[in-house]
């Protein structure tokens, strides 16, 4: 095994987007702004291809492929070749030097953070971005469910989802490679998102930020109505404010995570406050003239450091879901250049 496969987050720049997927090139691209993530380190597609292959598991799916591949509409096909071919990667063991490598590399991790089996995040990163499609999973302990969790990402890649948008799309069902972040586990007191531009209206003077506490996938997932705060982008003074129905909070296990009831005094709390909400529209600021788009964040607030305790996970443009009238669009334009 010659060919470079892991790599640490540092090392990445957004030029390595079709080495590692996009979300992890951006993760190293985040560190050259000057700007803090989580430490870490990055599986590339040449991980997922060299597993594929030095197993047999891409040949076994070639050949369950040939055998059957269903149509668009046959929900109940598709249904059943995701099962078979998920479980055929997640029965397959990691040959054993990728395992080492990758042990390694968490190894160095654990002792970085002075820490036995350190808990991480393992996210998938699609070269092309495909938000929600593949699977990510938080709070991972331990070298055994490491690894357990890095083979369920690489066969995400064969969920219902991503089959059907495949076969919808007349791509090839066989091979989709991408990319593994393992990031050190945030504990995050409160996390969220946050738009340099109104998603829904392409306004680039606003900066939104919607947040909930624990972690974030309460919030990227949509299951409830978060804390929102709308922002000037050139002051960063809060414009609006609107308290969200905050029932549930995602928070850590021993291993793994859940949903838990919050308590009727944090559920009737903002959960960030002022100095913090500015420093988070600081950062979106500061990714969007780095990136030169307007940038789509997630971030999280550490629990029990001191401000500023927040860190950037994710970064990628914003998807404006109604465009901005054209004479809106040349004004903003304008007004983008004066940040730079």
């Amino acid at each position: 095994m010659t060919t470079k496969w892991i790599y640490w987050v540092e090392e990445l720049s957004k030029e390595d987007n079709d080495l590692v997927g996009k979300k992890c090139a951006n993760l190293g691209e985040i560190i050259k702004a000057g700007l803090p993530v989580p430490k870490g380190f990055c599986l590339s597609v040449n991980a997922y291809n060299m597993f594929m292959d030095l197993t047999g598991a891409r040949k076994e799916i070639e050949n369950l492929l040939a055998a059957h591949t269903p149509a668009a509409d046959d929900v109940e096909g598709i249904k059943s070749l995701s099962k078979a071919m998920r479980n055929i990667i997640e029965a397959k063991p990691l040959p054993p030097e990728m395992a080492d490598t990758l042990l390694s590399h968490y190894d160095q991790l654990c002792d970085q953070a002075c820490m036995l089996d350190l808990a991480v995040s393992t996210r998938s990163a699609g070269v092309v971005s495909h938000p929600g499609q593949y699977e990510t999973y938080l709070n991972v302990k331990g070298k055994i469910d490491l690894v357990d969790k890095v083979r369920k990402v690489w066969a995400s890649t064969f969920n219902e989802r991503s089959l059907a948008f495949r076969i919808t799309k007349g791509m090839s069902l066989g091979n989709e490679p991408i990319g593994v972040a393992i990031l050190s586990m945030v504990p995050a007191r409160s996390a969220g998102i946050a738009f340099s531009a109104d998603p829904n209206t392409g306004d680039l003077s606003k900066i939104i930020v919607e947040a909930n506490w624990g972690l974030g996938e309460s919030v990227v997932s949509g299951e409830l109505m978060p804390d929102r705060w709308v922002l000037d982008k050139g002051t960063l003074e809060i414009r609006e404010r609107t308290l969200g129905n905050k029932t549930k909070a995602t928070v850590c296990l021993d291993c793994g995570i859940e949903d838990a009831e919050i308590s009727a005094e944090k559920a009737c709390s903002f959960c960030l406050n002022d100095e913090e909400l500015k420093e988070i529209g600081r950062l979106a600021n500061r990714l969007e003239e780095h990136f030169g788009l307007p940038q789509d964040i997630e971030w999280a607030v550490v629990e029990d450091q001191p401000f500023p305790n927040i860190v950037l996970l994710q970064a990628r443009p914003v998807v404006i879901a109604k465009q901005a009238p054209v004479d809106q669009v040349l004004d903003l334009m304008v007004g983008m250049l004066s940040f730079k």
